[in-house]
């Protein structure tokens, strides 16, 4: 009768097994316990925010956070909680929502490796929040709350490869500048969708049970936007064109930059 050979416990497999598992509980306990002021306090030297972006206070966990950022002037607060990643899709996968004081939006945001995200959102924007600023660029101030039915964006390659939203507006009055003067004029629920081109994003805006775009504006990948105004939108606004001119035909066009530097 032979003695069966005796096998150690700590195995070489069996040792790198339990230092990985430790590895994974330890970076658990990181994202989980350590306090997301604390990371950004370290972490904020080595990110590069826009001019325009200023994070202001950051409080609870990596896991489940919030900050308050101030975006143009803007105040809002930022929450977030994070999802367990996916080690197939190689994806981690974030629940977050940006509030202001009348205005929020929420969704499911998720970064991909090595360069890529996607969100998924949906809210509601007071437009009256955002008078000043709408006032000061010259634009046309609008009353009650525009609803965001879906709001879908891709990421990769340095752009957006995909975007897909709905808004909609209940209708009401419109005012904007006319020199030293203000129009206003009584719109119907209109409706703006977001879509992909070749060039960039297109935000068509419309009635809602109209048969043609009101206006629409063009974002291209060099930082560039083309604005297009059509008859349409004269014909909602109840101003006078000369009767020549049909509602698909473009009256109003301007390019500009929207990046410093783009042309």
């Amino acid at each position: 009768m032979s003695d069966t050979e005796s096998k150690p416990f700590l195995r070489p497999g069996k040792l790198f097994l339990l230092v990985l598992l430790g590895l994974f509980v330890y970076l658990g306990a990181l994202i989980v316990f350590v306090p997301a002021g604390w990371v950004w306090h370290h972490a904020s030297p080595h990110v590069a925010l826009p001019p325009q972006v200023q994070v202001q206070q950051v409080s609870g966990r990596v896991w489940n956070g919030a900050a308050g950022v101030v975006v143009a002037g803007f105040p809002v607060r930022v929450e977030w909680q994070l999802g367990w990643p996916s080690v197939t899709a190689l994806e981690q996968p974030v629940r977050i929502s940006v509030e202001s004081l009348q205005s929020s939006v929420s969704g499911d945001l998720a970064f991909g490796w090595p360069a890529n995200a996607r969100v998924n959102a949906r809210g509601h924007v007071a437009v009256s929040e955002f008078e000043e600023i709408i006032r000061r660029s010259g634009g046309a101030m609008i009353e009650g709350d525009v609803s965001i039915d879906r709001l879908a964006l891709e990421w990769a390659d340095d752009r957006v490869v995909r975007a897909d939203g709905l808004g909609r507006w209940a209708g009401g009055n419109v005012s904007w500048p006319m020199g030293n003067q203000t129009g206003q004029a009584e719109f119907p629920p209109m409706q703006a969708n977001l879509d992909t081109t070749d060039g960039g994003v297109v935000l068509v805006v419309a009635e809602q049970a109209g048969t043609g775009p009101a206006a629409d504006a063009n974002i291209l990948w060099n930082g560039m936007m083309e604005l297009r105004i059509y008859k349409r939108m004269i014909d909602l606004a109840g101003q006078p064109w000369p009767d020549s001119a049909s509602p698909d035909d473009v009256v109003f066009r301007v390019r500009q930059p929207l990046l410093p530097g783009a042309r």
